[in-house]
């Protein structure tokens, strides 16, 4: 016979309960984040798999575009001009820069967990970029007259994949300033999608890259801003911070509120 008021524990949570639970830590923002992830990196693969695999129907779309944007070129130089000074400015060196003057604000704003988001994004991104290039040893497209010259395999671009992760981090970083602006917002996402878009677009353009290659490294760089930021709202999670909208209010919306008089507060 049972003590009086003595109740059976209640059961475990299922797995999937757990996925899809807003309040767990392991929740359901956790479980769209990393299932976004994952949707990126399946056309990834699929890329990947068909370029090892030298697939007819790609390199004949590959080639033409080359060839019509390549004649283009030759008849433009204008065109080239603004091609290769968007290709330089924006170029992985300069974007890496602007990612550490962005992580030495941050530390000035006592975001240390948030600045370190940003350089584990550029890093892990960019050695992904560099061991994949080696690993499949993609040449470039050959010219006969080639406007543009650069060096080193070909998939994915690196250039496209640089720009992927800086606007990631643009967005992701100062969406919070932009949390109740929605003009604000428009700008924000515009200029990250410019940032990414036409970077990719300048080195098809100049016949340094195949357009396999730029999707290739939008493709990377986009499944690295999601897995890092899922990574990061886990860990928000942990220490009991709110739930996030990352694509709304960024991964840390506490950063556009006021700094305390001490300025000693670490937002992240």
């Amino acid at each position: 016979m049972r003590a009086s008021g003595f109740r059976s524990p209640a059961p475990a949570p299922s797995w999937r309960r757990r996925r899809l639970d807003q309040q767990h830590s392991l929740g359901l923002r956790l479980t769209l984040a990393a299932a976004a992830a994952f949707l990126v990196l399946v056309p990834f693969a699929l890329l990947l798999l068909l370029i090892l695999a030298a697939w007819p129907p790609l390199h004949d779309l590959d080639q033409s575009v080359t060839d019509a944007l390549h004649g283009y070129a030759l008849d433009h130089p204008g065109w080239v001009r603004a091609m290769s000074w968007w290709t330089d400015v924006f170029a992985p060196m300069p974007l890496r820069f602007a990612a550490l003057v962005v992580v030495l604000w941050l530390l000035w704003r006592h975001a240390r967990r948030l600045a370190l988001w940003v350089v584990t994004t550029m890093t892990v991104g960019g050695l992904l970029g560099g061991l994949l290039k080696l690993l499949v040893g993609r040449h470039r497209p050959e010219l006969l007259d080639p406007v543009a010259r650069a060096t080193g395999y070909s998939f994915p671009s690196g250039h496209a994949l640089n720009a992927a992760l800086a606007a990631g981090v643009l967005l992701l970083v100062f969406l919070p300033y932009a949390r109740h602006r929605p003009v604000l917002r428009v700008v924000l996402w515009t200029v990250a999608l410019l940032i990414a878009v036409v970077t990719g677009v300048s080195r098809v353009a100049l016949g340094v890259h195949w357009t396999s290659d730029v999707v290739g490294g939008w493709l990377l760089g986009s499944a690295v801003v999601a897995a890092t930021a899922a990574a990061f709202t886990t860990w928000r999670q942990q220490v009991a911070r709110r739930p996030v909208h990352p694509t709304r209010e960024g991964v840390v919306p506490e950063l556009a509120e006021e700094p305390t008089r001490t300025g000693e507060r670490d937002v992240a």
